[in-house]
């Protein structure tokens, strides 16, 4: 049972209707899925395909958030939320820090399938939900709301969304010799996914201070990412972040 009150982002929760999906809605999930599964079986993270399983995850119909939360939960405290859209950082902070993951609920039509400007729930289910049942992911992302939730500071904020960005949305792995995506970002997009298997992007060892030194830029495919070992690696790389914040060093 969760006890923690949400005061920024409860304005922002909803319930998510599952009733009122349509057929053609389930039909439009149904072929993004075949769209980038088969790439995936290829190039996603082990730990992102195992989450997919464990959190029953369906190719053929819409997820329901209810279900997916009733998996992920007894595993690693994740919950998947419904919000109603985009959300202030105060509230999309405080949800992650109390592990409530804001999942939108419309999903993009027919005639967007590889690209939307905001979020849908393909993006944030599909493409980010599975790493949520993996513990050292789980807890690094809690550490990043909390950490962030409690910044005043619009500069190092942006510092630390640029360890989100190469991580959370745009994160790759090197597993037995292979660059592997675990990053929602290359996950739900077939474009992404294929620039950076067909090696249109380049790949760096992750270190906290190139992240750092690295600006996000949302209109163009990547050009460079950033690999890591190990999901420790990203958890030990948060901890230090927040200590150089405190320190006025970051």
């Amino acid at each position: 049972m969760r006890t923690e009150t949400l005061s920024a982002a409860e304005p922002y929760l909803i319930r998510q209707d599952y009733t009122a999906y349509t057929q053609e809605q389930h039909a439009v999930w149904a072929e993004l899925v075949e769209r980038v599964y088969p790439e995936l079986e290829k190039h996603a993270a082990r730990e992102y395909l195992e989450g997919f399983e464990i959190i029953g995850l369906q190719r053929d119909c819409l997820p329901h958030l209810g279900s997916i939360s009733a998996r992920l939960e007894p595993r690693t405290g994740w919950n998947s939320t419904p919000v109603s859209g985009f959300l202030p950082a105060p509230a999309f902070f405080e949800m992650l820090a109390t592990r409530r993951f804001p999942t939108t609920t419309w999903l993009r039509s027919k005639d967007s399938l590889e690209y939307t400007p905001e979020p849908d729930i393909f993006h944030d289910v599909f493409g980010h939900v599975p790493m949520h049942a993996h513990a050292v992911f789980a807890g690094f992302l809690e550490r990043y709301g909390r950490v962030c939730a409690a910044m005043q500071d619009d500069a190092v904020l942006e510092k630390l969304g640029r360890i989100f960005w190469y991580t959370v949305e745009f994160g790759v792995i090197r597993q037995h010799g292979e660059i592997k995506a675990y990053g929602s970002g290359i996950i739900s997009s077939q474009g992404e996914c294929r620039n950076v298997m067909s090696g249109g992007c380049a790949i760096r060892d992750f270190t906290l201070d190139e992240v750092l030194r690295t600006p996000v830029k949302v209109d163009e495919l990547h050009k460079l990412l950033f690999a890591v070992e190990s999901f420790d690696q990203i958890y030990d790389a948060m901890n230090e972040a927040e200590q150089r914040a405190m320190n006025g060093t970051l």
